[in-house]
C-alpha cells in the first residue's frame, strides 16, 4: 500500500501533466494534498482554504510580456494561445470586456496574436473578401434610397377633421 506522500505526489504529477506549473505552485500543492489526505485518513474534517482574492485578481505575467508577436498570453493562468476569446469563456467563464477592466487593458489592444491577426488580414485580402463587402454594401446602399425617396414623396399632411 503506497504511503500518503506517495499518493499524493501521484495526484499533483497527474495534475501538472495537464497544467503548468512553477515550483512553488507543485510544492503548495503537494503540500496541501498531502494534508488533505492526511486529514481523510485520521478521520478530521479537511479544512477548506478560501482563495485570496489578491491573488485572483494579480496577473500570471506581465501585460508588457502577455502580447507578443506569435502568441497571446492568458494573464490569468499564464498558458499561451493564438486567441484569447474562446479560452476566457470557457476555461475562466468570463468575457473579453470583464477580462478588459480586470487587469486595465485598453480597449484598442487586440486579444489576438500579431501574426494571427495579419494571417487572417492576408487570408481575407486574397480571398477578396474587402471587395466583396464594399460591393454588397454599395448594393444594400442604393436599394435602401430608392425605397425611402418613394416613400417620403407618396406620404400627404393627414387631412384636418373639423369638430
Amino acid at each position: 500500500m503506497p504511503t500518503l506522500l506517495e499518493m499524493a505526489a501521484e495526484i499533483v504529477k497527474a495534475h501538472a501533466s495537464t497544467t503548468s506549473m512553477s515550483k512553488e505552485d507543485l510544492i503548495k500543492e503537494l503540500s496541501e494534498i498531502h494534508t488533505a489526505l492526511k486529514s481523510l485518513d485520521t478521520g478530521e474534517a479537511i479544512a477548506a482554504t478560501a482563495p485570496i482574492e489578491e491573488e485572483e485578481a494579480a496577473p500570471a505575467i506581465s501585460m508588457r510580456k502577455a502580447f507578443g508577436k506569435k502568441q497571446i498570453i492568458c494573464m490569468i493562468c499564464g498558458k499561451g494561445m493564438k486567441t484569447l476569446a474562446r479560452h476566457l469563456k470557457t476555461a475562466h467563464n468570463m468575457t473579453a470586456k470583464e477580462y478588459r477592466a480586470q487587469f486595465g487593458i485598453p480597449r484598442a489592444q487586440p486579444l489576438a496574436a500579431k501574426d494571427y491577426s495579419e494571417t487572417r488580414k492576408q487570408m481575407a485580402i486574397d480571398r477578396g473578401l474587402g471587395e466583396n463587402l464594399a460591393k454588397a454594401r454599395a448594393a444594400k446602399g442604393k436599394a435602401k434610397r430608392k425605397p425611402a425617396s418613394k416613400k417620403v414623396a407618396a406620404k400627404e399632411p393627414a387631412p384636418e377633421v373639423a369638430e
